[in-house]
């Protein structure tokens, strides 16, 4: 599979970090970043790239020559007036004529790739983006997708946006088929091809467009504090630790009354409500090595009492709440059933002992699975008896929130409280 970057920004709001070099050539400690770039897919088995070069090329074309130095192949597109972020492919396109990888040359990321192509060949689209969840959705743009992941809306920061909505952002890591660039009909100087507005954000009406959820690191280093919080990330080993190769740890979550106020059972969205301190308790697991993922029980999708799409926009709220406080979930695993009938409006096909209803461990190895985790090294907080079952059937350490004092469970009385715990080290 060929490798397309992206190189040819000017890089106007990091000039003064870097006024007499291309962007993409900004050094990540030892190694310009078009170098971390390259050699981070080139282990993952790509070798055949394609750099798209502009302004001030000719310093990245001496660095990287024809790549064998770095043990790769390299050819570049020349830029002699600007096209666009995507004007390139037009002239690429003979050369295009498998499915690629498109990245951006100013974007700092450790990705399974693996992972990533194979979802987009099972879906058979004709472009896969890779999105993730991240701490300001409210001034980013938004990818809505259905519940295959096929993206529906292509929201961009500007335009109107719901009440409530799924922490969902573009990261500028994409697969393209030859396919997607059927529409680009023309590139010059007069007609400039922008990469989601032309290409891809028209193939949301055609079901030919996916969204690849993934918690992996993928930041760009565009402006002098992204740049920064970048070179952090990495010295601290934060960049390598979140590829799904590596195993990784999780701080699993119960929802009603570990991050929402306990009102019974949940019915109606305006009874939705943060508990004190829980957008904090989030947002520090953010910044730790841990996933946030949250498992929790919904029998009243079973009793009938709430859709699917009406939960749905519960946890878009919840999304919402969070995102507005700079905090996220890398994940939601819920479980519709219940084994109880005789429920007004009840589904019997939802009416069964299942694996993944708490106390049973379902969700948790579920998510175990999906993510690499390992569970030995996560935890369970959540309110109630069944989260701590849950967490020990699988494996995990549990945490409990209470009043009262229960032998060989640590119990706290917040969710903020469990999460420092948990990170200030063994306890």
């Amino acid at each position: 599979m060929k490798t397309v970057i992206m190189a040819g920004g000017r890089g106007t709001r990091i000039s003064a970090v870097a006024p007499d070099i291309p962007k993409p050539m900004i050094r990540i400690n030892d190694r310009p970043v078009l170098q971390y770039i390259i050699e981070s897919i080139r282990d993952q088995g790509f070798t055949d790239f394609i750099i798209t070069v502009s302004y001030l090329g000719h310093i990245i074309e001496d660095y990287f020559g024809d790549g064998s130095k770095f043990g790769v192949k390299i050819t570049y597109f020349h830029e002699e007036t600007p096209l666009g972020n995507a004007g390139a492919l037009f002239y690429l396109k003979d050369q295009l004529t498998e499915d690629f990888l498109l990245l951006n040359g100013d974007a700092v990321f450790d990705i399974d790739f693996k992972r990533f192509i194979e979802f987009h060949k099972a879906n058979g689209g004709s472009a896969t983006i890779f999105t993730h969840p991240n701490s300001h959705p409210y001034d980013s743009g938004l990818i809505i997708a259905d519940k295959d992941n096929r993206v529906t809306r292509w929201l961009a920061k500007e335009d109107e946006r719901p009440l409530y909505y799924k922490n969902r952002v573009n990261a500028g890591v994409h697969i393209l088929s030859p396919k997607a660039l059927e529409s680009i009909k023309t590139a010059d100087k007069d007609h400039k091809v922008d990469l989601d507005r032309n290409i891809l954000k028209p193939l949301c009406s055609t079901g030919e467009l996916y969204c690849y959820d993934s918690p992996e690191y993928v930041k760009d280093m565009g402006t002098p504090e992204r740049l920064k919080s970048v070179l952090n990330d990495v010295r601290e080993g934060k960049v390598s630790a979140r590829n799904l190769k590596n195993k990784q740890k999780a701080i699993f979550l119960d929802r009603d009354g570990t991050i929402n106020k306990y009102v019974g059972f949940l019915r109606n969205i305006d009874d939705f409500e943060l508990l004190p301190g829980a957008a904090e308790a989030i947002r520090k697991i953010n910044d730790s090595g841990y996933l946030a993922i949250v498992v929790t029980n919904q029998p009243v999708i079973a009793r009938g009492e709430v859709t699917i799409p009406e939960l749905d926009e519960i946890h878009c709220k919840m999304d919402t709440l969070l995102g507005n406080e700079g905090a996220f979930i890398d994940a939601l695993y819920y479980c519709p059933h219940h084994p109880d009938s005789g429920f007004p409006g009840e589904i019997p096909e939802l009416k069964f002992r299942c694996d993944c209803r708490k106390p049973n461990p379902g969700m948790l190895l579920a998510a175990a699975k999906d993510f690499n985790i390992d569970l030995k090294s996560s935890w369970m907080v959540g309110d109630g008896e069944n989260d701590v079952k849950a967490g020990l059937n699988a494996g995990v350490t549990p945490m409990l929130i209470s009043e009262n004092k229960y032998d060989n469970i640590k119990t706290v009385q917040s969710l903020l409280e469990a999460v420092d715990l948990i990170l200030s080290g063994p306890c």
